[in-house]
């Protein structure tokens, strides 16, 4: 496999020199690409879990469109793939390989996709009935236990609903999410008119998946033959990003912002280390934000706040790109520190358009109408700056905007509460936003500074930095 992963820093590197704690904000690019072919052997497992609730038959036409999507799904499936069918009421069963009678759902297999199994599969699709209630932890325990001992490197789930998580006191979905957390990734959909995009949203951020809905039935057909051809061509099981902050900074937060908007949470035992999963040629950007304080350290020059880097579970066939610093230059300039870096001005953005839109369905939900139309204002102002076409799109459905740049919109009459589920989930999808520039040499390095040594001390240290900030040594010309 010829597969590289590039590596960029995007910062703005000055920092008012007052007294007290600074947060150092940064965008940091991760791109993989030559990962063009699968892993040897079956790359992927995959479970399909399919709403069954009562509501699913009304209409029937969204129950068709369901099995519909679940068996084109099935039938890309290349053979060698594992992969089960889960139906998905207040309870969870496996509808696909069937499994003798009294099976404990521990013991529930999964099955190998040929023709005969695909053809079942199909088969036993066309039978699932809908009737219960709904209960997403018990769907998604039901998906670990069948993929928990499989060989797949790429796990993978694939889970759609039409409802709300009522019967979560059967299993509690934040239990079930913090008990999965990393163990394979779930993208979730939503259908029809009732469905919960903040249950969504959980589920997703907490298995590094994406979260959407369809408007039409007729859509996700396509939806998942898109989903499935993306996922059979993920090649890296998962790229490991490192922050290791120097003694005196103290990292405060890593958070996924392209093409996704997903908090990340560190490996419990390696602080700093956010395992990211299923890549295959594609680029994520991540914020990082380290917090650096002036107290006792040089003005003017280029301070180490943080070092960042990347690694993979089999490092030996994946080229590497080097480590990236996060630097700090403490000014009294106001010039300087003033001046915001534009990739993280450009994903702040983001952020701040999310937060509205959730305080604005929460508002509308409470009857605050006004204060509902002021945030949507707020959203269709940020969604302007920062070019983001489909969330304008969603917010018109539910506002007339009369001037998107300056926010002014009025609140639509009848507004159907499913719109604000649709804005919430595109609301946490993302733009690129200003690119590197350029190209390095390396074609595993991406543009941004470099780390060398110290020669005197041997202490890691910007290349830009004129001395060491450690032994004071200093560097080339300088």
């Amino acid at each position: 496999m010829d597969t590289t992963i590039g590596l960029a820093v995007s910062q703005q590197k000055y920092l008012p020199a007052g007294a007290g704690e600074k947060d150092l904000h940064a965008i940091v690019t991760v791109e993989v690409s030559g990962a063009d072919g699968a892993a040897p052997g079956p790359a992927l497992a995959e479970v399909l879990v399919i709403d069954c609730s009562t509501s699913m038959d009304n209409p029937e036409e969204k129950f068709r469109a369901a099995k519909n999507a679940a068996i084109a799904a099935l039938r890309l499936l290349p053979d060698g793939t594992l992969f089960a069918v889960v139906a998905g009421t207040h309870d969870a069963v496996t509808a696909y390989p069937p499994q003798p009678a009294g099976t404990p759902a521990q013991a529930c297999t999964m099955a190998v996709a040929d023709a005969t199994a695909r053809a079942e599969a199909e088969a036993a699709v066309h039978r699932l009935v809908a009737a219960g209630g709904t209960c997403v932890g018990n769907w998604l325990h039901l998906a670990d236990l069948l993929l928990a001992r499989q060989p797949a490197p790429i796990r993978h789930t694939l889970m759609l609903t039409d409802g709300r998580n009522e019967h979560d006191d059967h299993r509690p979905l934040d239990g079930v999410l913090t008990a999965l957390a990393g163990r394979f990734v779930c993208d979730a959909w939503g259908i029809g008119a009732g469905w919960d995009a903040q249950v969504l949203l959980a589920v997703t951020r907490a298995l590094h998946g994406r979260a959407d809905a369809v408007r039409r039935e007729s859509e996700l057909v396509g939806v998942y033959e898109q989903l499935i051809r993306a996922l059979l061509v993920k090649a890296v099981p998962e790229v490991t990003l490192t922050v290791e902050p120097v003694p005196g900074s103290r990292l405060r937060y890593v958070r996924q912002t392209f093409p996704d908007e997903v908090p990340l949470t560190p490996e419990a035992d390696a602080p700093g280390t956010y395992v990211t999963r299923a890549w295959g040629n594609e680029i994520r950007r991540y914020h990082v934000c380290v917090a650096v304080d002036p107290e006792g350290q040089l003005h003017g020059e280029e301070l180490l706040a943080a070092e960042v880097g990347v690694r993979t579970s089999d490092d030996a066939g994946v080229r590497l790109p080097q480590a990236q610093p996060l630097v700090v230059n403490w000014t009294d300039d106001p010039a300087l520190s003033g001046v915001t870096d534009e990739q993280v001005l450009h994903f702040q953005t983001y952020e701040q358009l999310g937060q509205a839109v959730a305080d604005a369905a929460d508002a509308h939900h409470r009857g605050q109408l006004d204060r509902a139309a002021q945030l949507l204002g707020q959203a269709a102002a940020l969604a302007h700056r920062t070019g983001a076409r489909r969330q304008l799109d969603e917010l018109r459905r539910l506002v007339d905007i009369h001037d998107a740049a300056a926010g002014v919109v009025s609140l639509r009459r009848n507004i159907d509460p499913v719109d604000f589920q649709h804005l919430i989930t595109a609301s946490s999808q993302t733009t690129y936003g200003p690119a590197p520039a350029g190209r390095a040499a390396d074609p595993g390095l991406l543009p941004g500074a470099a780390l060398t040594d110290c020669p005197a001390c041997g202490r890691r240290i910007p290349s830009t930095a004129g001395f060491c900030p450690h032994c004071g040594h200093a560097l080339g010309e300088s």
